[in-house]
């Protein structure tokens, strides 16, 4: 909410080393590139921003939105792609070498959640309607919708494997969805409950780990929850912040290392065995 980004060692004494400073509202999401020599953020301040990580200044500044920038994707293979989602109801295509972007496509809802296929031909997004739609990047088309959802999507992530699609959403469940090209009419694979969105109704973050075996949300209590991914039960709900949990994430390595992050004003970072 300061509107700087803050860089951190996680191995050792977890200093911050790098203060990255620019936006002129708070960020609200980040991203990194494919080789982490760059880091991707939206802001509130209707732009999104690109930061090189060596020099620790910013490179470009992204300008087209109209209102809120809420989150942002990046392309995991092929060209390079940033997908933005706004409180102006649409969808932003961008080539992160140039300011402007190539492409928007207009939605009927702001949107608050987004996330790129594997392959990024496809684009996933949330929205206040509830509903989790899928957009085919080249027709800029919508292909389906996954219905179920009784409140915002705050949050939507690829699995490892590129097959299951997590979400989670204000109504205080995360659920997973068969994104297979040939899956099912009810794509809908599995719901997980037990993290409360809170009060504050903020845009809290879930993940998966690194196997695709286990899945996170913070919780407007103060706690992270972890299900198993294979059958839904609640493995852990840890405690240990004070306010809510905006972001739950698991390191991208084999590492049972997962980071929350908190109104509390801080970051814990805690193993699982």
């Amino acid at each position: 909410m300061d509107r700087s980004i803050m860089l951190w060692r996680t191995y050792g004494d977890c200093e911050n080393y790098g203060l990255l400073n620019g936006h002129r509202g708070a960020i609200l999401d980040l991203q990194w590139s494919r080789d982490s020599t760059i880091l991707f953020s939206a802001s509130a301040d209707m732009h999104l921003a690109s930061w090189d990580l060596e020099a620790g200044t910013r490179i470009r500044r992204y300008v087209g939105h109209e209102e809120v920038v809420n989150t942002l994707d990046v392309s995991k293979r092929g060209e390079d792609l940033l997908v933005s989602g706004s409180d102006d109801s649409t969808i932003g295509i961008w080539d992160p070498r140039t300011k402007n972007a190539v492409d928007y496509i207009q939605t009927d809802f702001p949107i608050t959640a987004i996330a790129l296929s594997e392959a990024g031909n496809e684009v996933y997004t949330g929205s206040i309607d509830n509903d989790v739609k899928v957009w085919d990047l080249r027709k800029m088309t919508p292909i389906y919708n996954l219905v179920g959802h009784q409140d915002t999507i705050t949050s939507l992530r690829v699995s490892p494997d590129s097959q299951s699609l997590l979400s989670f959403s204000m109504d205080s469940t995360a659920r997973t969805w068969d994104i297979r090209p040939f899956a099912p009419t009810e794509r809908m694979i599995r719901v997980f409950d037990g993290a409360s969105t809170g009060l504050e109704k903020n845009l809290i973050g879930a993940s998966w780990d690194a196997s695709g075996k286990r899945l996170a949300a913070g919780s407007g209590d103060g706690s992270v929850l972890v299900w198993s991914n294979d059958d839904g039960r609640l493995l852990y709900k840890l405690p240990g912040h004070k306010g809510t949990v905006n972001c739950a994430e698991f390191s991208p390595g084999k590492e049972p290392i997962l980071l929350s992050a908190s109104s509390d004003r801080t970051l814990l970072l805690g193993e699982l065995r």
